[in-house]
């Protein structure tokens, strides 16, 4: 297949790239500031000479959106709300001009779309949304990749959780608490946390392009949410650290602002299911926390 992953060179999209690569597809990644063979210069915003990768393409990836490890200032708000809306838009302008049109479109999304939740377990058909920066920033953002109806375009929005990989994402900087003793519960520590193994996000993505069925919203996060008591827990032991000191919410208020991050990140509480997925008949390859911590460790 020939596969458009545009702003490709994060976490994800380098994963991403490298399991499809190993394959035997066709790679082309979108970026700002192209270092190697297969990318493609773009700004995420305006139409340019890029657009004609787009031609024949059998599936597009999009992951582009500033990140959300960031104070939510003013000027940080806008580009996070603009850097998604803004990128879907120009896609869908590439797509429409396209000849042979992309047969899948999957757009990044946001489990961070649903309420913070500690009993009411969300799936796509029972899933409560909300109304805060948030998860507006997620209604906008699908919003806008559904507004235009393509022909032969098969879209689907995916609401990711926590991604758990060693080169990148939350997971190193967890490990790294953990390892100065202070991998303790965050906050009252019973705010669920939905994650998924860095494999199974890949292999997910893979399962969605192949199942004709899929549209739409989809949950990607493994069947096994926890709270982050026992997710803290479960990864001390896996590192053999006796202890983790625990961080109350005012050191956390006080940390973020040393980090430059927001502590919704680590208090939000994202109790998700993958119910699409296990309904099609996707098998998690790590469907427990111990499960991919133990993986995560023996592969470092």
């Amino acid at each position: 297949m020939k596969i458009i992953i545009a702003a490709g060179t994060g976490f994800l999209g380098k994963n991403l790239k490298n399991y499809f690569t190993e394959k035997g597809h066709q790679v082309y990644v979108l970026t700002r500031n192209p270092k190697h063979k297969n990318e493609i210069c773009w700004d995420a915003k305006t139409l340019g000479e890029w657009k004609s990768i787009l031609e024949n393409a059998d599936i597009i990836i999009n992951l582009a959106g500033k990140s959300v490890d960031c104070r939510y200032t003013d000027k940080n708000k806008k580009e996070i709300f603009s850097s998604r809306i803004e990128s879907t838009k120009v896609l869908q302008q590439a797509v429409n001009e396209c000849i042979n049109k992309p047969k899948v479109w999957l757009n990044a999304s946001s489990a961070t779309i649903y309420i913070h939740s500690e009993t009411h377990l969300n799936t796509e058909e029972n899933g409560v949304i909300g109304d805060d920066f948030s998860m507006n920033i997620c209604k906008s953002w699908e919003s806008e990749f559904f507004k235009v109806k393509t022909e032969n375009v098969r879209k689907i929005a995916l609401r990711t959780s926590i991604v758990l990989g060693n080169n990148g994402g939350a997971f190193p900087k967890l490990k790294m608490l953990t390892k100065l003793g202070l991998g303790g519960k965050q906050g009252r520590g019973n705010q669920n946390i939905s994650w998924i193994h860095i494999q199974d996000f890949c292999r997910a993505v893979e399962f969605i392009i192949a199942q004709e069925n899929i549209s739409e919203e989809i949950n990607i996060t493994a069947p096994n949410p926890l709270s982050n008591q026992e997710f803290m827990k479960k990864l001390r032991k896996e590192m053999k650290i006796p202890f983790g000191l625990n961080a109350p919410i005012w050191q956390l208020e006080i940390a973020s602002l040393f980090l430059k991050t927001e502590t919704e990140l680590l208090l939000k509480s994202r109790n998700i299911y993958p119910e699409k997925l296990i309904k099609s008949g996707f098998e998690f390859s790590y469907p427990t926390v111990e499960s991919a911590f133990k993986n995560l460790m023996q592969s470092e």
